[in-house]
């Protein structure tokens, strides 16, 4: 008996591991040699291939797939239909195979609906890309990102909000949890934690 829950359409295959506590919703497929955390969700029309690796409290939104190659870390959130890719220059008549490159999404980043992310690149801790942005090159962490292509905009706290403009040298402080940050050398770090909420 497993100790998480796939839906009857869905299908684990043998090789794959799933932790505890995860949800494994309709028309899913998870292949061997993918791995899983715990406390998961993968909504429907999930396709989690070989080699992906997923941390714990990860969640996959509708109809994405995740590609060998991707990584991500805990507490990621990949939104409705977001995009991921593995290969710099497809053709489906030239084996890319030994050309996959590695997609890395680090703890807490959040990926918008419809976004793309084109592979190679790193995902900043708890950075935010926006829905239907296309990121072809590194996120800081806690950047806030938009646009075609994806350019950064501000800055989102670990909670999620929006940061305001840093105003002196310990930089912006968040107005939803207390969170206290540095801006130094165009990176910001947390230095204080969440005080509330988080």
């Amino acid at each position: 008996m497993t100790d998480y829950f796939v839906h009857q359409s869905s299908y684990v295959d043998d090789g794959a591991v799933v932790g505890s506590g995860t949800r494994i919703w309709h028309f899913c497929h998870v292949m061997s040699g993918a791995v899983i955390g715990e406390r998961c969700n993968l909504g429907q029309n999930v396709v989690v291939m070989p080699g992906v690796r997923l941390g714990n409290n990860v969640k996959v939104q509708n109809n994405v797939s995740l590609y060998q190659g991707v990584v991500l870390e805990d507490d990621t959130f990949c939104g409705p239909s977001c995009v991921f890719t593995n290969v710099s220059t497809p053709r489906s008549h030239v084996s890319r195979r030994d050309e996959y490159r590695q997609t890395l999404v680090r703890r807490g980043a959040s990926i918008g609906a419809n976004a793309t992310v084109v592979c190679g690149v790193t995902l900043g801790e708890y950075s935010f890309v926006g829905a239907g942005a296309v990121v072809t090159r590194d996120v800081p962490p806690f950047a806030l990102v938009l646009g075609v292509p994806a350019r950064q905009t501000g800055w989102v706290c670990r909670c999620g909000l929006p940061l305001p403009a840093a105003g002196d040298r310990d930089g912006p402080c968040c107005s939803g949890c207390g969170a206290r940050y540095r801006l130094e050398d165009g990176r910001l770090s947390l230095i204080d934690p969440l005080t509330q909420g988080g």
